[in-house]
């Protein structure tokens, strides 16, 4: 009876105290909080594991400080508490680094999207926080298992094969440590950012993800295309925003040989200056073929992004269709077809014959 009241004692301190301190630190971040910003969001996004790890630490005190006790489940209680604390603590860590990331890549976020080095960076810290996840999961975990004796003998042994494991564990997993090599490539080599336009395996979209394995991309049609990120390392394919989101776009229509080009380029020029998708960088209206009966005239427009610039070149090819039926219907395409002059003698004596 005397051991359970001392442990109850016990407890009951350590936990009043742990209770007393984490108090005291709210009322700190409360005052502190007033001028310095960041401060209280930090504490609320980090407060339910720091609750937890003091706690713990509070009743793995109150085991170690009570003694004379040779009992099984004592030992169990114990090093059960211990792993709780160890991965209250990895927890806890990547629960710091998370909110302090995700402060930068907000920071970043709040920025110009259009500029490539800041999605360049937030691309990089949001790798960064993935990677920094892992590691933390990976050692808080390794620290758990080896505080079993058992798990230490193993380890050991597994030490001294360190050669012939990497060896094994590397064919083993090559497909796994290749995506994850190519993850970290393509955040840090600047290959591709989140919100870059591409063109992959021919569908159009925007980079919405990079994770360590893998690339969402968002398909214009809201779809999304999960690709390797060994893909982005290995293949070749198309980016629309590497230096500048800023686009040019093209329009083609084939046309007859009398369409009138000054009007036509009048008319091009007078809807440009009117639309507010045209950014003003570059047009022109060229005739770039002239094959098969028809002309072939280029229309030359660009705009602020690929969604815009996709837009307008909508908007270009609707308007001078219309224009045109409107306007010069002989301008339209035709098919001609010419008779030789030995068909026309031919189909005279047959006529006469018929009669």
């Amino acid at each position: 009876m005397n051991v359970w009241v001392t442990i109850g004692l016990s407890a009951l301190t350590t936990l009043s105290i742990a209770l007393a301190v984490l108090f005291i630190l709210w009322l700190v971040v409360r005052m502190v909080g007033r001028r310095i910003e960041w401060l209280i969001p930090a504490y609320e996004s980090i407060r339910p594991r720091l609750r937890f790890f003091v706690l713990t630490l509070a009743l793995l005190i109150t085991t170690m400080a009570v003694e004379g006790i040779d009992s099984p489940w004592w030992s169990v209680s114990t090093r059960s508490i211990s792993l709780l604390l160890i991965l209250s603590a990895g927890f806890l860590i990547q629960s710091v680094v998370n909110f302090t990331v995700g402060r930068f890549i907000s920071a970043f976020e709040a920025g110009d999207q259009e500029d490539a080095d800041v999605r360049r960076i937030a691309t990089q810290l949001r790798l960064i926080r993935r990677l920094a996840n892992v590691i933390i999961g990976i050692l808080t975990i390794g620290f758990a298992l080896f505080t079993f004796p058992q798990v230490q003998a193993v380890g050991a042994g597994l030490l001294a094969s360190a050669g012939v494991l990497s060896v094994i564990g590397g064919l083993a997993a090559q497909s796994v440590l290749g995506n994850l090599f190519a993850g970290v490539q393509l955040a840090f080599s600047n290959a591709i950012r989140r919100g870059d336009v591409v063109v992959v395996e021919g569908e159009w979209g925007t980079i919405g993800e990079i994770t360590l394995s893998y690339v969402v991309v968002y398909i214009w049609d809201e779809r999304r295309l999960i690709v390797p990120s060994t893909y982005f390392t290995s293949k070749v394919f198309e980016t629309w925003t590497r230096n500048s989101p800023k686009v040019l776009g093209t329009v083609f229509m084939d046309l007859d040989w009398r369409v009138p080009l000054e009007d036509v380029r009048a008319e091009f020029d007078s809807f440009l200056a009117g639309n507010e998708l045209f950014d003003g960088r570059a047009s022109s209206v060229l005739v770039t073929d002239a094959t098969g009966g028809h002309v072939q005239v280029r229309f030359l427009i660009s705009a602020a992004d690929s969604s815009q610039q996709w837009d307008l070149r909508c908007e270009v090819r609707e308007h001078m269709v219309t224009w045109l039926q409107k306007n010069h219907p002989e301008a339209l395409p035709l098919s001609r077809v010419s008779l030789s002059e030995s068909a026309a003698p031919k189909k005279a004596r047959s006529q006469s014959s018929r009669t």
